[in-house]
């Protein structure tokens, strides 16, 4: 770590460009690794695009694949595939600290400034806490769901293999990845065999949301004794988040009740457990317990709308942002009550907050826009199984209409561009671009100009 430190000092580079650049590198490298023989059951390499994507989709914890995980890769590709997960799901400079203080180096403030940048924290105070109870929280609850997965899936597959898929199921649900290997059962089946299951359904979906939350929010949650005590941050997001389960659930039970491609004939129960974990899932996790493919038009919509909106900022999850919504949601209903400024709890919400989320919220339409026409000009899909395909890269979310190993290489490119813009941030990408800004404040103030809209 320290000589990342000095080598971003002797090229003078920013703390966007070394996230940027350092989520390359480990992208790069996992690619380069599944490249080899050893990595694939065909006894040949996979080819370096494929593999690009797979490391890609990995490092960048979406869960699109071009080829079915357990189908395609051996034990070491499968081990990489995790191991990128891991380190994209933390990201590399949250495990580089907790390597550096599991040997008791000391961390200096430009690595703390970093840190804070790769977790997107407006401070650097408090940053080894932070990292600290990242690590301690991300063993317990990976801990925790590999412990109860493993449990369910011994019976079924014996004791070796029912332990390594509980870590592997854990890891990737935590992480937001959706990468599975259930392709053992059946190619591209993902968790759809288990849709019953009320113990592997809530298990998946507490680590898929634990993770979506974002480390500020944990160690806001840490610190407070009541919800009242709890930071506005840490309320809007808790409140988005809950709100997202319960109005996707909703919707994707009234559009999926009677669909016989889905689940019509199912017991009520199962319905319910299935709209919730298809709610949860399309907020940057992957797996599905229903056929995907055979959803209606107004259930597809929804998805995509979830999986745009995504996670939290500096959680396990892509999209936008829970919070980048709510403070769109915020500005929108201020500007139908005429108030003068945007608000929460009482507490107005700065005009550069209020910019920088509607510049997200129109960069990354922009960017899903120019996505979606590269597919479709490029393959011979529809526009909704493209629009959606598209959506998830940029949203890591890794859910597909069944298109993904079909697309040509041009196609696969794109989404790897997107996925990797989705994770590292399309906002870090503009800041990591070569330039020099002022940070001068202009005291001239113009006329207004009178615009009719």
């Amino acid at each position: 770590m320290a000589s990342g430190i000095k080598l971003r000092h002797k090229l003078r580079l920013t703390s966007p460009q070394i996230i940027v650049i350092g989520f390359f590198i480990v992208i790069l490298t996992g690619a380069i690794l599944l490249t080899l023989p050893i990595a694939s059951r065909v006894g040949h390499s996979s080819g370096f695009i494929n593999a690009l994507f797979t490391a890609t989709t990995s490092t960048c914890v979406t869960g699109l694949v071009v080829y079915d995980t357990f189908s395609r890769w051996t034990l070491f590709g499968q081990l990489v595939i995790l191991t990128l997960i891991q380190v994209g799901g933390l990201g590399f400079m949250t495990l580089a600290t907790i390597f550096s203080l599991a040997l008791r180096r000391k961390i200096n403030f430009n690595e703390r400034l970093l840190i804070s940048e790769s977790l997107s924290q407006d401070s650097t105070q408090g940053m080894v806490r932070l990292t600290k109870h990242i690590a301690f929280g991300t063993l317990f609850f990976e801990g925790a769901g590999a412990i109860i997965l493993a449990i369910k899936f011994i019976p079924i597959m014996g004791v070796g293999k029912g332990i390594y898929f509980g870590i592997f199921h854990s890891v990737s649900a935590f992480c937001n990845a959706g990468i599975d290997l259930m392709g053992m059962i059946q190619p591209y089946c993902s968790l759809t065999p288990f849709s019953s299951d009320l113990v592997i359904n809530v298990t998946i979906m507490a680590l898929i949301v634990i993770g979506g939350l974002g480390f500020a929010v944990w160690e806001d949650v840490y610190k407070s004794s009541r919800v009242k005590d709890l930071g506005v941050h840490a309320k809007l997001v808790l409140g988005m988040t809950a709100g997202l389960i319960v109005v996707g659930s909703m919707l994707i039970f009234l559009f999926e009740n009677n669909n016989p491609g889905t689940m019509m004939g199912k017991p009520v129960g199962e319905k319910i457990l299935a709209s919730f974990f298809q709610s949860v899932t399309a907020r940057t996790a992957g797996f599905n317990t229903i056929n995907l493919a055979a959803m209606k038009n107004a259930t597809v919509l929804v998805l995509i709308i979830w999986m745009f909106i995504g996670a939290a900022p500096g959680s396990t999850g892509g999209g936008v942002k829970v919070s980048t919504f709510g403070v769109i949601v915020l500005t929108i209903w201020s500007i139908i009550r005429n108030s003068g400024e945007v608000t929460i709890n009482k507490k107005a919400i700065s005009n550069s907050v209020v910019y920088r989320a509607m510049l997200i919220v129109l960069m990354a339409l922009g960017l899903v826009a120019i996505g979606t026409l590269m597919v479709v000009a490029n393959d011979p899909v529809s526009l909704r199984q493209a629009l959606f395909e598209v959506v998830s890269a940029f949203g890591t979310v890794g859910l597909s209409l069944g298109i993904t190993p079909h697309l040509s290489d041009i196609s696969k490119l794109t989404l790897i561009i997107i996925m990797y813009l989705g994770r590292v941030g399309i906002l870090t990408m503009a800041l990591s671009l070569p330039g020099k800004y002022s940070s001068t404040k202009k005291s001239i103030r113009y006329p207004e100009a009178h615009i009719l809209l």
